[in-house]
């Protein structure tokens, strides 16, 4: 990168707006622009717990000051398990602004791993859509490969979906954001603890990201009974103009009687009641509780596939031999 035309710098609060901005103008580029932030999403990522925008995040500028580039750096678990995004505006690409921004994010894993256990595996992922072929080389020739694919997919409602009966014995209860906040997010650490890469949640983040934002909307959520103990989960919002089905879930003990499929079509009911005929959600490809042969299945179709690549900083025991 040429340092002379550009400034990579930590980021501040001050660049919220243009960050958001320059997400949107990326994605809406990789015709995936359903995927964008908004500013107050930007804004929750910024405000997680364990997150320091000092020292995890930074932006490149341009002569006049707008920003071109940015990367954030995200710790999952252990001091091991690391996560990076970032963003280089198409009219800005081919000057080195991306393979910086990773040297960046290099440079804070080598230091976070110093705290891990000295025998785990320590690796950064990263995600990038499947078409991009220039940023994939990109991560390759930084020591990145290729290892899962994620999908995000959508369904374009003609008319009211068929409802199908929920399980015997099983009930949707209207979701009380006061009262069954803590109950929902543990019964999503349940259904997901066998979800690749998952590792344990903070009820503060899961709580900022799924709840606190300017069109939260607890009525959209579908949260199915049994007794007094949760079976599963719809976790639905507007986004973008659109209906999106942030989280679907179902606990162990109910899984295998057709509850995932009979929360989806009231989630997509709802939607429906409301104008909304698209909806969105995202799945990893290879979702080890059949999930994307159930969004097949009531015609969802694939929009957008990323690649999901990995770089091993240290060879070592797995995270999840720990647990």
């Amino acid at each position: 990168m040429d340092t002379e035309k550009f400034i990579l710098r930590p980021a501040q609060w001050t660049d919220l707006a243009a960050v958001t901005d320059l997400i949107r103008d990326v994605l809406t580029a990789d015709n995936d622009a359903d995927s964008a932030l908004s500013l107050q999403e930007v804004e929750n990522e910024w405000k997680t717990e364990g997150f320091k925008l000092e020292t995890d995040a930074w932006v490149v500028t341009e002569a006049g000051g707008r920003v071109v580039g940015y990367e954030e750096f995200v710790h999952r678990h252990a001091h091991a398990y690391f996560n990076a995004d970032g963003y280089v505006h198409p009219e800005y690409r081919g000057h080195g602004i991306g393979t910086a921004l990773l040297h960046m994010v290099d440079e804070r894993a080598l230091h976070e791993m110093k705290h891990a256990e000295p025998d785990l595996r320590v690796y950064i992922r990263v995600g990038t859509n499947g078409s991009d072929l220039l940023v994939r080389e990109m991560f390759e020739d930084e020591g990145y490969r290729a290892i899962r694919y994620h999908w995000m997919m959508e369904t374009n409602l003609t008319e009211v979906p068929k409802l199908k009966p929920l399980p015997d014995g099983i009930e949707l209860r209207p979701f009380d954001a006061e009262g069954h906040a803590y109950p929902v997010f543990q019964a999503n650490e349940e259904a997901f603890q066998d979800h690749w890469g998952h590792v344990p949640g903070n009820f503060n983040n899961w709580k900022l990201r799924r709840m606190e934002y300017e069109d939260f909307d607890p009525t959209l959520w579908k949260i199915a009974w049994e007794g007094d103990q949760i079976a599963g989960f719809s976790q639905n919002r507007f986004r973008n103009g659109f209906g999106w089905v942030n989280t679907l879930g179902v606990r162990r003990p109910w899984r295998k009687r057709g509850l995932g499929e009979a929360l989806l079509l009231h989630s997509f009911n709802e939607f429906y009641k409301r104008g909304v005929m698209k909806i969105n959600l995202g799945v990893d490809a290879s979702n080890p509780t059949g999930a994307t042969r159930l969004y097949q299945k009531v015609g969802m179709n694939i929009a957008v596939e990323d690649v999901i690549f990995e770089k091993e900083l240290r060879p070592g025991r797995e995270l999840d031999e720990q647990e």
